[in-house]
């Protein structure tokens, strides 16, 4: 009964429109100071401790390294590069957003990031080439949930931390899922662009690709450094974080000289802004989580679950419902930090992999952004594409089939996430 109370005063606040940081820690402090527990000290040290790890320094320098990379014109080196290399294609500009959005994916680890950047010129060019902004804002929203999933992946990073996983095993389980997300978006964009009669952007011409490419190689070198550079053991993901800062602003400053001082501190305060925000949530989950733990909620989710059915791809069905429920209402980096320490146990209890967990997990949010009332990344499109946040949940909602059908797939085949994390690291 006390923890219901905890719950309805935290989606009350919510449902007023109270950020989720204020929300968590809000709750959390009504809820000690009505039941007697540990005085305000220990409760800062429980919020402090839950950002006190090394692993989450990757967080502002992953953010960091995509700002960087939006300001300095990487983006759309990527974005022509993509275009001559798949624009040929019936539909052609819908198949080079998700192509731009996996290159990208290997370089901010974050979908708003791939949706505030890249969504910009490609909802632009679609528009220029006369496609329907809704099948542009579908195509471009599906495509940037692929960030989080292919290495490197701030999601993943929170992840790992919370549940005590390795975070390269993470990154090298989301790859194959990540491109599995890439190819069935592919097949969605043919089959509307059959079906309405898109037409081929471009055609196909060796030298443009040739030129693109070299105008794009040592952006596409980004990737190659950050999850190379941590697939090989030369740096761990932190490292890579900084390694990823450190090129961005040797491209910016150096090769292409587009990122000038007034660019980069601009870069720099947006950084620390987002950065802060994030670990607010962190640090008010935290404490939110520790209560859930302190009361035993874990055990009794676990126990509710276990004893719904004797069969484990029933409580993986039940699982999945409650992330993709709970993704529709809160933020990626809270519902993580909340839902570890309630939902893992019972995953290991059915004998699922941590890191294949972290997954589905990761993916189970990300269609979260992409249906209301939270759905950050249709919210940014809908800035972008300066159309209704309503046009924009409709024009989502087909490309969110082959999106569940992949969570399908990597919930019950785990092969196809840990196939290579085991040949790297077991």
């Amino acid at each position: 009964m006390e923890i219901a109370f905890l719950f309805i005063i935290l989606f009350s606040l919510l449902l007023f429109g109270v950020p989720v940081a204020i929300a968590l820690a809000g709750s959390s402090a009504v809820f000690i100071l009505a039941n007697g527990m540990p005085p305000p000290m220990v409760v800062a040290h429980r919020m402090i401790n839950g950002v006190d790890s090394f692993p989450l320094l990757a967080v502002p320098f992953f953010i960091l390294a995509g700002n960087l990379m939006n300001t300095a014109g990487i983006t759309e080196r990527i974005f022509n590069f993509a275009l001559a290399l798949v624009g040929w294609m019936r539909g052609g500009l819908g198949h080079v957003n998700v192509g731009a959005s996996v290159i990208f994916a290997g370089m901010s680890g974050a979908a708003v990031a791939d949706a505030g950047g890249l969504g910009a010129i490609e909802i632009k060019a679609m528009r220029d080439a006369k496609y329907d902004a809704g099948f542009a804002v579908g195509v471009t929203a599906a495509s940037s949930t692929i960030g989080p999933i292919i290495p490197p992946s701030l999601p993943m990073v929170i992840y790992g931390v919370v549940a005590g996983t390795s975070i390269g095993q993470l990154f090298a389980a989301g790859f194959v899922p990540g491109i599995v997300m890439a190819v069935s978006l592919m097949l969605m964009v043919a089959f509307f662009a059959r079906r309405r009669g898109f037409p081929r952007d471009q055609p196909f011409e060796m030298s443009l690709l040739v030129s693109s490419f070299g105008r794009a190689f040592l952006s596409l070198l980004t990737p190659v450094i950050i999850v190379g550079g941590i697939l090989s053991g030369a740096f761990t993901p932190t490292e890579a974080a900084v390694a990823a800062c450190a090129w961005a602003m040797f491209l910016g400053l150096v090769i292409y000289r587009t990122l000038t001082l007034r660019r980069f501190l601009r870069v720099t305060f947006d950084t620390i802004e987002t950065t802060a925000v994030v670990l607010f949530v962190v640090a008010a989950a935290a404490i939110f989580a520790w209560i859930l733990t302190s009361n035993r909620v874990p055990e009794a989710v676990a126990g509710m679950l276990l004893s719904a059915s004797d069969r484990p791809w029933v409580i993986l069905l039940l699982i999945n419902l409650i992330l993709l429920i709970v993704g529709c209402f809160m933020e990626t980096v809270a519902a993580i930090t909340i839902l570890v320490p309630v939902l893992l146990p019972v995953a290991m209890e059915l004998g699922i992999d941590p890191v294949h967990f972290g997954v589905i997990m990761v993916l189970n949010l990300m269609l979260g952004l992409l249906t209301p009332p939270v759905g950050m990344v249709l919210y940014v499109l809908a800035r972008v594409a300066r159309i209704p946040f309503e046009r924009c949940v409709v024009s989502t909602a087909p490309f969110l089939i082959p999106l569940v059908l992949v969570l399908v797939l990597i919930t019950f085949v785990p092969a196809v996430t840990m196939w290579l994390p085991t040949l790297i690291y077991r």
